[in-house]
């Protein structure tokens, strides 16, 4: 079996790890995963912003689907305007009284 020679990893560190393409490809590498504007890690969490902003806006679709079928439906007839009405925002006739029980 071979010794272990500390010798010999110097000369494979010098070969290899010190070599000028090797790190100029590392410290680009570096440079395009943690500086600047387009950094992988930026681009990782602008990913994350863009897809949370898509649920958002599905959201934004589905209130907008149902306010329309709410405006379509008030608009339809007067006695689905005054349930609204005293559904949403507690109006009443003058001889009512109103109670408010939550659940």
């Amino acid at each position: 079996m071979k010794e272990f020679n500390w010798k010999n990893i110097g000369l494979w560190l010098r070969k290899y790890l010190l070599n000028k393409y090797l790190l100029t490809c590392l410290i680009f590498t570096v440079l395009l995963t943690f500086c600047g504007e387009y950094s992988l890690i930026g681009r990782i969490r602008r990913a994350h912003q863009i897809s949370e902003m898509q649920e958002e806006v599905e959201s934004y679709k589905k209130q907008s689907e149902q306010l329309k079928k709410d405006i379509q439906n008030i608009s339809s007839s007067p006695d689905n305007l005054e349930r609204y009405a005293r559904e949403h925002y507690y109006m009443h006739a003058d001889n009512e009284d109103i109670y408010i029980v939550e659940e």
